[in-house]
């Protein structure tokens, strides 16, 4: 790859990774918030400051070429210095991260840790509600990380994420406070049999969990509320709970409501596979502490260990075992 010996503009190393991780000029535009036309005429500087062709285009689809395929761990690693050493001097943009919702706690530990190991960087919150909705801006660049399901995704939203497994996380049931299980301790699945059990139907942003509820309730007799109203947030919750009186599927650090009670279900012990999600490439200072952040907590709170007899759907148990 013969280099013309100019110097190389980090932006067109930016534009360049954005379209070999995309392999779609559009996308990649979106992702970075250019017009697809400055993006292409950056690509093609940077093939002519290198002297090499970097890309196959065609009217149907974007390839790599063998250089391209040899200069991405290249930009990678030139972007991620540059990031360093605007942060080393208080320069690093804000990291992004997607909390999903205020009340839950296992996104916000992982957050506050970061903050903890690297104080000089802004890490900052966002709640959009379900991994779904998160995954979208992860990729157009508009987020920068999120927590969640990533088996419950579509595969073509997988592909230009990676994940990385932070918790399997105890299920439980919101009921009202009268209602006949509320005396219990817990609550075992087959209790629920009859009963309709409100679990995000109907939510474009969250039907990763959707699709969890009804593999748990699949051949128990438990229905799943469906269509229902759309809710995001705990005054939601509460105003839905008030109205149908339809127990909620939550996990154990839900936040508590008025007039109700979380308890956990039990025989067996449903989990929620929770990984770490980011989109293909990222490089960020404050990413890399992100990531520490939850491995530490993985491991002091053996939050990865599944207890005898829990359950978890096949796939995510798969996936969830990929450590990347």
């Amino acid at each position: 790859m013969p280099a013309s010996g100019h110097h190389l503009d980090p932006r067109l190393l930016r534009a360049f990774l954005a379209v070999a991780e995309e392999l779609h000029f559009t996308r990649a535009a979106a992702r970075l918030y250019v017009a697809q036309q400055a993006l292409s005429r950056d690509v093609r500087r940077l093939e002519r400051d290198l002297g090499a062709e970097l890309f196959v285009r065609s009217t149907r689809q974007v390839t790599l070429t063998a250089d391209g395929e040899r200069l991405v761990p290249y930009a990678r690693r030139a972007l991620q210095a540059q990031d360093e050493l605007l942060a080393a001097f208080g320069q690093a943009r804000p990291l992004l991260v997607d909390l999903n919702s205020p009340g839950l706690a296992t996104g916000r530990r992982v957050l506050h840790r970061a903050r903890e190991l690297v104080p000089e960087l802004e890490l900052m919150a966002r709640y959009e509600s379900g991994l779904t909705y998160a995954a979208g801006e992860l990729l157009a660049g508009r987020l920068d990380a999120s927590f969640g399901r990533f088996a419950g995704l579509d595969p073509a939203l997988r592909s230009g994420l990676d994940h990385q497994p932070v918790r399997y996380e105890p299920m439980a049931v919101v009921l009202p406070e009268d209602h006949p299980l509320a005396a219990l301790e817990a609550v075992p699945l087959a209790a629920l049999a009859g009963e309709c059990v409100y679990a995000g139907a109907g939510n474009p942003r969250t039907p990763e969990w959707t699709d969890l509820a009804r593999r748990l309730f699949e051949g128990r007799g438990i229905e799943v509320a469906s269509p229902a109203p759309l809710a995001v947030g705990d005054e939601e919750f509460q105003r839905i709970m008030a109205k149908t009186r339809n127990p909620i599927l939550v996990v154990v650090d839900f936040p508590a409501m008025p007039a109700t009670v979380r308890r956990p279900l039990v025989d067996p012990v449903p989990l929620s596979p929770v990984s770490l999600v980011w989109r293909k490439g990222l490089v960020h200072p404050g990413f890399d502490a992100l990531r520490r952040a939850a491995l530490e907590l993985s491991v002091e709170e053996e939050w990865l260990r599944r207890p005898a007899g829990g359950w978890v759907p096949a796939n995510d148990v798969n996936l969830m075992s990929v450590h990347n």
